[in-house]
């Protein structure tokens, strides 16, 4: 296997002490989260108390002021064990960081602190019931007051984190008439009038991560709810297609682990697992299957370090994020269902991992946009597209 040369030895004492409170705070835990549809408030609580939280976070607001690579890390081991109803990377970097680039100094004081104790859980509210990958279709408005303040109308769906949530980045049309270019993002807070929690979303994996319904019925927004002030009004578009090639990312990152995880378990169950009287692991297809499976895996993997170092040099692209993000996602669903299929019978088993880990990878082709839109932002690079 290809030595990975990302992470020095203080991200891996990071990556055991990480590991550790997984183990702990989590991994006991979560078959229960699963049955009620969302994690305990305190699992929260736990990693902001142990500094897992916004890690990347300047000091100055309460982060460690840490490269991206110890976020990597917590997305690895999460997906090494399976514990797919956990937030913290959405929260830590996606909502986090559009505060961090976007935000007015006070709204960095206001809500930077909060995220990283795990005192305000960040959630991004994008997705609507008629708009998904195309974040030019949303509906919801916010139309601007005589007193400068804001009326936010709409629905979301399918919002990571939205049952906890306490700040909503909320994607909205201060300008319907001028399309993308009348795009603005509210922070918006749990407690406003007019903001409402709908149900938890039953879905076919992911069960312990709460996704909700938002609802926004004339919420009051003043002024200074306006991510990054009136300099930033009518400019939300530009800072989501910023900001997608890390969230792309993250995507695939979780991928390619989940799907070594998957691999790993594989292999140990084909050793012990016998069938006419030979472990599963002595025929040929056993075999050669696993190491297709393999090769591809460490593809995917030494591409996708190569592009965590391209993010590290601000230079990885809207395009090749997209690359990443579909070609591992497919592999995931691909490596998923070969490994269910060497479990046999006990691969359909829900106490088995790969069987949830199975159901788990199916909606990465989906959210962050669908795999066929990351195909049209590719061949746009190549000067194929409309």
């Amino acid at each position: 296997m290809i030595e990975r040369t990302l992470f020095s030895p203080e991200h891996e004492a990071f990556r055991d002490s990480f590991r550790r409170f997984v183990a702990k705070e989590i991994v006991p835990f979560h078959a229960a989260w699963e049955e009620q549809g969302y994690v305990d408030r305190a699992v929260w609580n736990a990693a902001g108390a142990n500094g897992f939280l916004c890690p990347s976070m300047p000091e100055e607001f309460g982060g460690a002021g840490a490269d991206k690579l110890y976020s990597v890390v917590q997305i690895e081991e999460l997906a090494r064990v399976g514990v797919t109803g956990i937030g913290y990377s959405l929260h830590s970097e996606i909502v986090a960081p559009y505060l961090l680039h976007y935000a007015t100094e006070p709204q960095k004081q206001k809500y930077l602190p909060q995220m990283a104790s795990g005192a305000m859980v960040g959630a991004i509210a994008m997705s609507e019931p008629a708009a998904g990958s195309d974040l030019q279709g949303i509906q919801s408005t916010a139309i601007k007051q005589a007193d400068g303040s804001y009326r936010l109308n709409g629905s979301k769906t399918f919002i990571t984190n939205g049952w906890h949530a306490d700040l909503v980045v909320v994607v909205a049309k201060t300008n319907p008439t001028a399309g993308a270019k009348g795009t603005s993002l509210f922070l918006v807070e749990r407690g406003m009038p007019g903001f409402t929690v709908g149900k938890r979303l039953k879905k076919l994996g992911m069960k312990a991560q709460d996704t909700a319904e938002l609802f926004f019925d004339n919420v009051r927004l003043p002024a200074d709810q306006l991510l990054g002030g009136r300099s930033h009004e009518n400019k939300g578009f530009v800072c989501l297609m910023e900001q997608l090639p890390w969230e792309r990312l993250q995507i695939a990152i979780t991928a390619v682990a989940a799907a070594q995880a998957a691999i790993d378990w594989t292999v140990a169950y084909v050793k012990e697992r016998k069938v006419f009287g030979q472990p599963v692991a002595s025929f040929q297809n056993t075999r050669f299957t696993l190491a297709e499976l393999q090769t591809e895996v460490q593809v995917a993997q030494v591409f996708i370090d190569r592009c965590t170092e391209l993010l590290l040099q601000d230079r990885l692209d809207t395009a090749t994020a997209s690359m990443a993000k579909y070609w591992t996602t497919d592999l995931q669903c691909k490596v998923m269902d070969e490994c269910v299929q060497l479990f046999g019978g006990y691969g359909f088993m829900w106490e088995y991992p790969i069987t949830r880990a199975y159901a788990d990878a199916r909606v990465q082709r989906i959210y962050g946009g669908t795999n066929e839109i990351m195909k049209e932002v590719i061949t746009r690079s190549m000067g194929l597209g409309a």
